[in-house]
């Protein structure tokens, strides 16, 4: 992997992280066109590492005011902070057992078929258009409503399935405000990413993947630094997209991608 090989997936999977058109299915995607065969482990925690700091610095004041009100006594702030953290507690227990059970399944029914990522980001599509199309009206996140989303967020472990375009696309068809949606999804993806990022240590510890000597220390920095930036510009801007636009668009470009890669791959 040279340099401008790791600059350009961390460019990929800090964009797509974020906007709804699935970061495990474009990296996928990505290896197979650059015919990539040294992407290894300490890569991808890396990459995954930033899309988490991205997150970090994006939502600091959400994140530090939720700290602040939990340990806060009873003052409301102190109450709303707590549904708050609990709501994102409960959303991300169906994405953990998915993962925990079926996640080397998945991973290993997925590498080096780009076809099947192809059919996943069709699906992705369908499920953008039908959220927009099934959106209830206004309602305000309650904890039922977080676990469905959470229910959503656990189909996204499946590549080529956007993790953000469900979330996002299941709070609005069941009436969250848009500018809602996006917030709990970028928020409750911490969990997430964190959780998919220290599995992926784990991994790395039990089987060390730094032995490549074709890839250079400086390109894993540079991947991760490429994706930290990519994320942190595509957080701030889909939180202003979802606000006043539909995600029709998105669903499109997923059609598209998905025929594409199911036909040319």
């Amino acid at each position: 992997m040279t340099h401008w090989e790791a600059a350009l997936l961390g460019i990929i999977q800090g964009l797509t992280e974020f906007l709804p058109v699935s970061s495990s299915g474009h990296l996928e995607l990505g290896k197979s066109l650059f015919g990539l065969s040294d992407v290894d482990l300490t890569f991808s925690v890396l990459v995954h590492g930033a899309t988490a700091c991205s997150t970090l610095v994006v939502f600091r004041k959400d994140i530090v005011q939720l700290l602040i009100g939990l340990f806060d006594g009873t003052s409301e702030n102190s109450l709303t902070s707590r549904k708050y953290v609990g709501w994102i507690a409960v959303s991300a227990v169906p994405a953990a057992l998915v993962a925990f059970t079926l996640r080397d399944l998945l991973e290993s029914a997925f590498i080096n078929q780009p076809q099947r990522i192809g059919y996943m980001l069709c699906v992705t599509a369908l499920i953008l258009f039908l959220s927009e199309r099934m959106r209830a009206s206004k309602k305000p996140l309650n904890l039922p409503r977080a676990a469905a989303i959470g229910l959503a967020q656990a189909m996204a472990i499946v590549p080529g399935i956007s993790r953000s375009g469900s979330t996002i696309g299941m709070a609005i068809a069941l009436g969250v405000s848009r500018e809602e949606a996006a917030r709990f999804s970028f928020l409750m993806a911490l969990p997430v990413i964190l959780g998919a990022t220290a599995l992926e240590i784990v991994d790395l510890i039990q089987e060390p993947a730094i032995g490549e000597a074709s890839v250079a220390w400086s390109a894993y920095l540079l991947g991760g630094i490429t994706a930290f930036i990519s994320g942190w510009w595509a957080c701030q801007w889909m939180i202003r997209w979802v606000k006043s636009t539909s995600l029709y668009a998105f669903a499109v470009y997923c059609l598209i991608a998905g025929v594409v890669v199911t036909i040319v791959l």
